[in-house]
């Protein structure tokens, strides 16, 4: 996997500010330590998996705070299909 630079995170943020980015990268990280899975795949350490989705445009200010609800969404539509595939 290349390596993640905050020069790749900026220009997907848009606004070339590393306050922003910090911002935006903490909210993340405490949706992670309260249980949300990563939307990237690797096996770095969570900060740089959290910089990993910012950088593949998977975190951004529009659509970080409805993460959480959407991860629930999708559990709940898999966990459906799993209980009438078993019926």
């Amino acid at each position: 996997m290349a390596r993640i630079t905050v020069e790749d995170c900026l220009d997907k943020i848009g606004d070339h500010n590393r306050f922003n980015l910090i911002h935006l990268t903490v909210k993340r990280i405490k949706q992670h330590r309260q249980g949300e899975p990563f939307l990237v795949k690797g096996k770095n350490k969570e900060i740089v998996m959290t910089l990993r989705e910012i950088a593949a445009s998977e975190v951004t200010f529009d659509n970080v705070d409805g993460l959480p609800d959407a991860y629930k969404q999708i559990k709940k539509t898999e966990t459906g299909k799993k209980e009438t595939e078993t019926a």
